[in-house]
């Protein structure tokens, strides 16, 4: 008996399709045992990546820790030893740049079998009862959220991610330069813009995340849309929470400028210190093939990551059009830089976010240190 264990994130979209298609793989597969255990969504972030691959052969893991990862060889490189072919495929039925996140310095370090980036939701039986409609423009986003309609996640990592988009949306790229991450102009032109929105929502959204937003949304009425949080195709499901919601594009600015967020999702990844390689390999192709994804995946409450899934007619009519709904919002997202060292920018530049939303640090400075924090990394 092959036994191989697998450590994702507790929610509903992360654990429960990994517990079931490893169920049925070993069903096909009688002398392999796949076991995975699941930890918060904090805590699986918290915990270093060489430690949690000493500990599992299999990892759910985001792309931005492909970089740490690969400079200390604790994942193995899929291209390796799996097939071009298989490889061509799940990226030619990529959504969006969701397989090419994985990849880094010339290697492919986890398969994306989950798919995600901010998009937006809402109750349209609230904004009935409202007499409101969706807003379109930034602008018209400003105005309901005005009227106490509007809830997004604002905790630091979340702030931080709506900041690339703003100042995507305004012209400029992130990390486009070595010497800065953005234009003072820019970051603060997007800080400003953020803490205006946020100024008029409720400000118990600093100590929100995307799951805390959509079951806000989907469990109570104080809330009708939410303009940006990482989708979650179960709160379209019947029977997930108390409402369904439903989902769709972003808002785009007044002069016509669509918002582009951040690329989210999370790739199966194996650890360089499995002893059975062959057979995680052979997991691993199963979960992220076309069939598992459209089928066993999605059932069990995951958001896939292959194309066909998000164009499937039966998947997308069991969750009232989630996935064809988002699809280009997925196409179009931002993919953040992914070398060692990164991480921890990541984690620095999200608490300066924060500051700044919640009054404790001014627009200009933020920018200023963000840089600063930027530049002496490309020094190091």
């Amino acid at each position: 008996m092959i036994e191989l264990r697998g450590i994702t994130w507790g929610h509903t979209r992360g654990y429960l399709p990994m517990v079931a298609t490893a169920q049925r793989f070993s069903e096909l597969h009688p002398r392999i045992q796949v076991t995975w255990k699941k930890r918060s969504l904090q805590q699986f972030a918290d915990a270093p990546i060489e430690q949690l691959a000493d500990e599992y052969d299999l990892l759910v893991i985001d792309h931005p820790s492909c970089g740490h990862a690969a400079a200390r060889g604790v994942l193995l490189p899929l291209d390796n030893y799996l097939s071009a072919e298989f490889l061509a495929a799940q990226f030619a039925n990529s959504v969006g740049r969701s397989h090419l996140s994985y990849f880094h310095g010339g290697h492919q370090w986890a398969l994306a079998t989950d798919a995600a980036t901010p998009v937006s939701g809402y109750r349209p039986d609230l904004l009935e009862r409202a007499g409101a409609v969706l807003p379109e423009t930034w602008s018209e986003l400003l105005d309901l959220a005005g009227r106490g309609l509007v809830a997004i996640p604002a905790i630091a990592i979340d702030s931080l991610m709506n900041f690339y988009m703003l100042c995507l949306a305004l012209g400029e790229e992130p990390f486009h330069s070595n010497s800065h991450v953005v234009s003072e102009d820019t970051g603060v032109a997007a800080l400003g813009m953020l803490k205006q929105l946020l100024d008029l929502c409720d400000p118990e959204c600093l100590q929100r995340n995307p799951i805390a937003t959509w079951d806000l949304l989907a469990r109570s009425d104080s809330h009708a849309f939410c303009p940006f949080a990482y989708g979650y195709s179960n709160y379209a499901r019947a029977g997930y929470a108390d409402h369904i919601l439903e989902f769709g594009e972003l808002v785009r600015f007044d002069s016509g400028t669509q918002l582009c967020s951040t690329l989210g999702g999370a790739g199966l990844a194996i650890s360089s210190r499995c002893e059975h390689v062959a057979a995680a390999l052979r997991y691993c192709e199963y979960v992220a093939g076309a069939e598992c994804q459209k089928t066993l995946y999605f059932d069990s409450g995951g958001q896939p990551g292959h194309r066909a899934a998000w164009l499937d007619t039966e998947v997308n009519r069991r969750c009232r059009g989630f996935f064809a709904a988002t699809l280009s919002t997925l196409d179009h997202a931002y993919l953040r830089p992914r070398f060692d060292g990164y991480i921890l920018f990541q984690d620095a530049a999200g608490a300066l976010v924060h500051s700044f939303l919640k009054g404790a640090l001014s627009a200009s400075d933020g920018v200023a240190e963000m840089n600063r924090l930027w530049r002496a990394n490309e020094a190091a």
